[in-house]
């Protein structure tokens, strides 16, 4: 998500949905100048070194040459404010930033988020099981309003319900189904579980 910090504004709250913070990211290599725009966007020294060194690489430089320097850009980053600091309360949904903005300027952060129910239901993976829950759930209802009467009077003897077949299936289901989600099948998107 985007968040706007304003200058001298250290604390925000952030939207309930958020669960967790893990990183701020900056668009530049940071600087804590007033101006307000939060460092320079463009750098040119960047532009101008991979041009040189990674388009060229059979002449000079090549990829460690640009890693060297990538590890020192992150160093200078650390140094001289590229990552922001901050402290993440889950309970209040509030986030503190420990150095002062020096003027308005926009962040990306990194978060973790819950997911909202319509997409929970759409989703390929999580989508199917849920639909396979809720029709076993459906039987479990339907067999327990059945099973309260052994049969249906009619013209010519009454009609057996089937009550307790249909709780027994849908307890079945529902067993199978949480099993399911206990042993993480690949349907459900759970990918290689290593361990």
């Amino acid at each position: 998500m985007y968040l706007t910090l304003t200058e001298s504004t250290n604390e925000y709250i952030l939207p309930k949905e958020i669960q967790q913070v893990r990183q701020i990211f900056r668009r530049s290599v940071g600087s804590r100048t007033g101006n307000g725009t939060g460092g320079t966007v463009f750098e040119p020294f960047n532009l101008a070194y991979a041009n040189t060194y990674l388009l060229s690489s059979t002449n000079m430089g090549g990829l460690l040459t640009y890693e060297l320097f990538s590890q020192y850009q992150e160093l200078v980053g650390k140094m001289f404010g590229s990552y922001i600091n901050f402290t993440w309360h889950p309970q209040s949904h509030k986030i503190i930033i420990h150095q002062r903005p020096r003027g308005e300027e926009s962040v990306m952060l990194q978060v973790y988020n819950s997911k909202p129910d319509f997409a929970i239901v759409d989703d390929v993976y999580s989508g199917q099981w849920i639909k396979d829950y809720a029709l076993a759930n459906c039987k479990m209802m339907l067999g327990q309003a059945r099973s309260k009467f052994g049969q249906i009077a009619g013209p010519q003897g009454g009609t057996q319900l089937n009550g307790t077949a249909l709780i027994t299936e849908a307890q079945t289901e529902m067993e199978k189904l949480m099993e399911d989600l206990k042993t993480g099948i690949t349907t459900q998107g759970w990918g290689w579980i290593t361990g």
